[in-house]
């Protein structure tokens, strides 16, 4: 197995139904692939020729948390540089990008209501920064 010098990391909040849980972590990833071109590999291709999308190169790892663990991991992240992706309940109730974006324009970041993370840089960083949150199960 590959060992990566990045890594990618979700946290999502632990009290999230499961259908919340993947839509998050769909849109969360989605940031780092239009952000970091380097972590999408080559199309897939099968027997007969069909090919099919790229994907990550590596491992997306996705852990849980409390409300308090999405805070703190928000925070280490960017006191660490790295890239960061949020989701906060308030988007659950918007239907496209712009009313997403809004929402979280109209908080602070100390006292955005998150829901998920993501984040993406050098492995040593993230795993601080994603500390005290659970392997999801």
């Amino acid at each position: 197995m590959e060992r990566f010098d990045t890594k990618i990391a979700v946290v999502l909040r632990d009290d999230l139904a499961v259908w919340q849980r993947l839509n998050v972590t769909s849109f969360l990833v989605s940031g780092i692939g239009t952000a970091r071109p380097e972590v999408i590999g080559e199309p897939y291709e099968d027997a007969d020729g069909t090919v099919y999308l790229r994907e990550f190169r590596q491992p997306v790892m996705v852990f849980e948390g409390g409300k308090e663990t999405l805070a703190a991991t928000r925070t280490k992240a960017l006191d660490r540089g790295l890239d960061v992706a949020v989701f906060t309940a308030d988007m659950f109730a918007t239907g496209n990008d712009a009313d997403n974006r809004a929402t979280v324009r109209a908080v602070p970041g100390a006292d955005l209501d998150l829901v998920g993370i993501v984040v993406y840089g050098a492995r040593n960083a993230v795993d601080k920064a994603v500390k005290g949150a659970a392997k999801h199960p």
